[in-house]
């Protein structure tokens, strides 16, 4: 009796929260607000929104200092060796030249700016002056200097991104001959080694992603190869894609190519540091004068100058 009570009471409880929820009107904020976060990602409304204004703030600041670069330095932003020299560093956005330009010519202005700003109004409060010609010399370096911060920022890019590739290529290389022997074809193996060389390396993951979907979109695989050549601008990497291209052409196999080009990259890997290895010698040469010999000097000679001194003062 007591059992089919609460088997009763548990059906009538069932029943009257099946009803509660079914004719319960939904809240469309919390709905709305989870199917923002699981299309973007983020944890919140809130947080969708902030992203929002901040693409929208991003988009036209990119607008803005795309117009100001096509009109300050029209033939700079348009030069191919510049938009080379961006992709090399990352940066592949179709208008990163007019950007680039647009950069250094307003930071050469504020750096301009706020250098007369703090010589002409703000040093002679503090009772610093200085002449003319001096604080004219002064502006212009540092207007030069805002001009050229630009040019180092991404200078360093590209060499940085250039190194990361150079010393992810010998392992993509094995990966690849691994594939490759293994029965896929080139394009299956390079969209393979592209997942797993993510974790050694995004710079190359990048890449190897950015030629698989050129492939796929209807590119011809020597011009996605070729490409991949011209962007990372990394000799290794121009060396393997034109092997690659040969090999092609000529219908030879791709995995003794690969081999055997992961055993001459592999060599030449050992030879630079070999050759890094006979430099450190040199290198050092200039810290063991400046900095290490001195300290030695003073600690051998120095006892032996207080014991000079001693001596020929006893004699007088």
């Amino acid at each position: 009796m007591i059992f089919l009570v609460v088997a009763l009471t548990a059906i009538s409880v069932g029943l009257l929260v099946l009803g509660l929820t079914s004719i319960s009107p939904a809240d469309e904020r919390v709905v709305r607000k989870r199917l923002a976060a699981l299309q973007t990602g983020a944890t919140s409304y809130r947080d969708l929104s902030e992203r929002r204004r901040r693409e929208a703030k991003r988009e036209r600041l990119t607008t803005v200092l795309e117009a100001f670069g096509q009109k300050v330095g029209a033939a700079r932003a348009s030069d191919s060796n510049t938009k080379q020299w961006l992709v090399h560093g990352g940066y592949r956005h179709p208008n990163a030249a007019g950007i680039f330009v647009a950069l250094r010519v307003l930071l050469a202005a504020v750096f301009g700016v706020g250098s007369f700003l703090l010589l002409a109004v703000v040093a002679p409060g503090f009772g610093f002056s200085m002449p003319f010609m001096a604080m004219v010399m002064s502006i212009t370096m540092l207007a030069l200097f805002g001009f050229m911060v630009p040019f180092f920022v991404v200078d360093a890019k590209v060499k940085s991104r250039q190194l990361a590739i150079s010393k992810a290529l010998p392992d993509t290389l094995d990966l690849l001959v691994v594939c490759v022997e293994a029965g896929l074809g080139l394009n299956q193996a390079l969209v393979r080694v592209s997942d797993e060389v993510d974790r050694i390396s995004t710079e190359m993951s990048d890449e190897l992603t950015i030629v698989n979907l050129e492939i796929r979109a209807g590119t011809p695989r020597d011009e996605a190869l070729r490409r991949l050549g011209q962007r990372t601008g990394v000799d290794d990497v121009r060396a393997l894609t034109s092997m690659l291209l040969q090999t092609d052409r000529f219908g030879t196999s791709i995995a003794d190519s690969l081999r055997i080009h992961a055993e001459t990259l592999r060599s030449k890997r050992m030879q630079r540091a070999e050759e890094a290895a006979a430099k450190t010698t040199v290198k050092m040469l200039f810290p063991l004068i400046f900095f290490i010999f001195p300290s030695i000097f003073v600690v051998l000679v120095g006892p032996a100058v207080f014991l000079f001194r001693d001596f020929f003062g006893g004699l007088q």
